[in-house]
């Protein structure tokens, strides 16, 4: 089943009941690949954000959510999920227009990637330690429970809108929190859509708003003494600023945030194993990926011959229309988005690299000229010094820096105000294994294995604080009491 989703939106969602804004500002939402409107929705005001903290104030003071059972919130939750699923084909078509990523992409993530994780996270629920009770030395109990943190703020970004939606709603409101959803404006159609299965799935009205707004509105909203917990993903920039106004505060928070992640080629690799993981890795999503591996690090011993294996299937890459499954490449988000590549790219070949593989033109033919298009690029005689090894360009920019021996890699990996992501991409599993846990990084994969997303996700250093997914999700939405009787 295939059920459609709306393509515009007049008002906002607030605590389950569509309301209007209190300002008349709208979004128009566009496609990147030919600048074509796809539809609208409304900004946010600070008195709606007001509003919305308002109302997710009284929901949970008055126990309508956190009180039921996890059974009964575990109910939910999965008629949601099921609802989800119908809906999956539509929201990966609808977000595939919002972002311009590929079908093929999203519709992995609605329809496989989601449901997997979900189920995951139902699954850690219903094992997950809520309360844990021993007698103390001195014969008195003791009890330590798991209660909500409160109410929730989820920040998302744009480049995988949904799953960063559910990876924080549906962990937070197991928990027994409100939640309010702060979309990008220019993916926020699929988000508005989540407020109509969320109360087709029958959750009580007031535990969920979903609110688009501008960065000066979402500042606002981070900045509610109200607010209990921000969960934000996206720029190590933005994610400072959050960090610095909750802190002032003493509110919770986690952030998943930028990265500039390594993938450590190893002179057993073969031809096959480094195109297949750097296509998978490397260049998914557009390159707009916060785990894409960006940083190449070859052996010294085959480096022409593995960039220019890595250049000829870069530029075999077909690119196109994002709606066509047989492209792999599209158009990157949008113009500013656009712009930032493109000046990456020129401040590469400013600093002395070669550009072997794309470069500054867009592909050419009539078929690009309207929409955001750069050809994969391949930087080669890098060094780790250079910004377009150190900065996180978004965009499918690879660099690649030679070394001479694996501990030179190892160090080179490290040596990065990020951790994220990573990856080793070898034929000796055990020797990747050995490397792998040498890299400061929140997460790394041998090959063209991904992260494990029912594992903790999150990073080192300026990629984040915290962790998401399975378990590790819901005790970052908790807090920890503890009872002696």
């Amino acid at each position: 089943m295939n059920k459609q989703i709306k393509t515009s939106y007049s008002s906002l969602f607030i605590g389950g009941e569509w309301i209007k804004s209190t300002e008349n500002n709208f979004s128009e939402v566009k496609n990147p690949h030919d600048q074509s409107t796809i539809g609208s929705v409304p900004l946010a005001s600070t008195e709606d954000m007001d509003l919305a903290v308002k109302v997710a104030k009284e929901s949970f003071d008055s126990k309508i959510w956190r009180s039921k059972s996890l059974n009964e919130r575990l109910s939910t939750l999965k008629k949601f999920q099921e609802l989800h699923n119908e809906y999956a084909l539509s929201l990966a078509e609808m977000i595939t227009l919002e972002n311009g990523s590929s079908i093929n992409f999203n519709r992995l993530l609605q329809e496989q990637f989601i449901p997997a994780t979900n189920k995951g996270i139902f699954e850690e629920a219903e094992k997950f330690d809520w309360e844990i009770s021993r007698e103390n030395a001195d014969g008195s109990n003791v009890l330590v429970v798991r209660e909500p943190v409160g109410i929730v703020a989820a920040i998302i970004p744009w480049n995988a809108p949904q799953q960063s939606a559910l990876g924080k709603i549906i962990p937070a409101l197991l928990a027994g929190n409100s939640v309010i959803l702060k979309p990008t404006p220019e993916t926020a159609i699929d988000a508005m859509a989540l407020g109509d299965i969320f109360n087709e799935a029958g959750l009580p009205k007031g535990v969920l708003s979903i609110l688009p707004a501008d960065r000066e509105v979402s500042a606002y909203l981070v900045s509610i003494p109200e607010v209990d917990k921000i969960a934000f993903t996206g720029s190590t920039r933005a994610g400072i600023s959050i960090a610095q106004t909750a802190g002032a505060q003493m509110k919770r928070f986690t952030l998943e945030l930028g990265g500039k992640s390594a993938g450590i080629i190893l002179d057993d690799a073969t031809d096959e194993q480094i195109i297949n993981t750097i296509i998978a890795r490397s260049l998914a999503n557009n390159g707009q990926s916060c785990i894409g591996l960006t940083r190449l690090l070859v052996p010294k011993n085959r480096y022409e011959e593995i960039t220019d294996t890595i250049a000829n299937a870069m530029n075999q890459i077909k690119i196109g229309d994002p709606m066509d499954a047989g492209n792999y490449l599209e158009s990157v988000f949008h113009e500013p988005q656009y712009n930032r590549v493109k000046d990456y790219i020129q401040i590469g070949i400013d600093e002395g690299a070669v550009v072997k593989a794309g470069g500054l033109e867009k592909p050419e033919g009539e078929a690009f000229e309207k929409g955001w298009y750069i050809k994969p690029t391949l930087f080669t005689h890098v060094t780790n010094q250079m910004r377009i090894a150190r900065e996180e360009i978004f965009g499918s920019v690879l660099v690649a820096i030679p070394y001479d021996t694996v501990e030179e890699a190892i160090a080179i990996a490290n040596d990065s105000e990020y951790g994220l992501g990573g990856g080793i991409i070898t034929s000796d599993r055990r020797k990747g294994l050995e490397i792998a846990k040498q890299i400061r990084t929140g997460g790394i994969s041998l090959n063209t294995l991904y992260p494990d997303f029912g594992s903790p996700f999150g990073g080192f250093k300026k990629s984040g604080v915290g962790r998401e997914m399975g378990k590790y999700a819901l005790e970052s939405f908790t807090e920890l009491k503890t009872i002696v009787y």
